[in-house]
Parts: C-alpha cells; structure tokens; sequence
C-alpha cells in the first residue's frame, strides 16, 4: 500500500473496529481532479449494507474532521468479496493454495500479469505456480493481487 492508504488506515482502523469488523485494505485512486476512497472492511459475521453505510458515515466524518483529504472525494465502504485484493503479507499467507490473479508495477521476465497457485510467501515475496513455472515475486513490485474464485 502506498503511504496515503496508509495513513487512511492508521486513522479509520479504531473507528472501523469499534463497528465490530476490521479493515480489510484502502484503495487512494485519482483520475484527474476526481478521488476514489474506496475501504474494504470484513468481519466474520460477514458484511451488510446497513454496515457498510454506518462505517461510511463514521468515516467520512472522521475524515472531514482529520481534513486528510483537502480535495472533493468520493467514498465507497464495501466487502472485499469473493474476488478480494490481498493487501498485506498475512493476504497472501492466509490465501496460500488459491489462485490469483496478479499485476505487477514492472515486468518480471517479461511479464506484467500472472495467474497462477499461491504456493506461499517467503521473505516478502509471493510464490506463486503458474503451470510449469514458479515465479519469486517480491510483494512491493506487486500492484494488484486478487482472488481468483473457483467455482
């Protein structure tokens, strides 16, 4: 996560647990002058509409007060869902022996995407099986990670 999602968490992460649940990851998006805050929470009751709106407007609240966010933002509280982002390195030591699919910020032996079986985490990288082949990928050149579900 990049520093700004961090201090977005460090903040909201005693709000968000006083709601009974945990924050899963953030996401800082900017396109132009338009900011997507997007949080996923998780609990293991599972999450609900109705709690994904009280945590938002905890947030938002919290946010405003903290003027963290000096530009217009738009707020999204969600689930991280079956097809969840794996943020941090116990993600991927709780996901071990799934698929995901994986970006990277820079080309690994010529690749920027790869799909394959999490096969565990060592030193800070993600090992992961893709057919014949197993890549060493260190989670900071990892841009996005996401579950694959298998139905």
């Amino acid at each position: 996560m990049k520093n700004k999602e961090l201090q977005i968490e460090d903040l909201i992460a005693p709000t968000v647990e006083s709601l009974a649940c945990s924050v899963w990851g953030v996401e800082y998006v900017t396109h132009g002058k338009n900011v997507l805050l997007r949080i996923y929470i998780d609990a293991a009751e599972g999450i609900s509409v109705d709690l994904c709106a009280e945590v938002s407007r905890h947030v938002s609240d919290l946010i405003d007060i903290e003027e963290i966010m000096p530009e217009a933002y738009t707020l999204e509280v969600s689930s991280p869902g079956m097809d969840r982002l794996l943020f941090k390195a116990e993600h991927y030591e709780a996901h071990v022996g799934e698929k995901i699919d994986i970006r990277l910020n820079y080309p690994f032996e010529g690749r920027k995407k790869i799909v394959g079986m999490l096969a565990g985490v060592e030193d800070d990288s993600a090992v992961v099986q893709d057919s014949d082949t197993e890549y060493l990928l260190p989670l900071e050149n990892i841009r996005k990670a996401r579950i694959v579900p298998v139905f």
